[in-house]
């Protein structure tokens, strides 16, 4: 019979546990990842080029690529971005 695999365990053993620095990094990694594939998909989906998002709110091209390649966003840009891509924010207390 196969093994389950508790995710939290093997995140916890190849990240480390909670509140460390490894396992910050690690959340902070994920959390990039998901908001640049949830922009650039929306934007591909609405057939916009970078230059097309880059100019609705702005920016120049350059900066929308750095954006879909992981590089840190502010969040007043980010609220830009959802916007012309007519996505919406939900921020919860946790």
């Amino acid at each position: 019979m196969e093994q389950l695999i508790n995710t939290k365990e093997l995140i916890d053993k190849r990240y480390g546990k909670p509140g460390t620095e490894s396992r910050e990094k690690f959340r902070e990694d994920a959390f990039s990842y998901y908001f640049r594939e949830i922009i650039k998909n929306r934007r591909k989906e609405l057939k916009m080029s970078q230059s097309d998002l880059a100019d609705l709110i702005g920016k120049k091209r350059p900066y929308i690529s750095r954006i879909e390649n992981g590089e840190d966003i502010r969040l007043s840009n980010f609220a830009l971005i959802a916007n012309a891509l007519n996505l919406s924010i939900q921020l919860t207390a946790r």
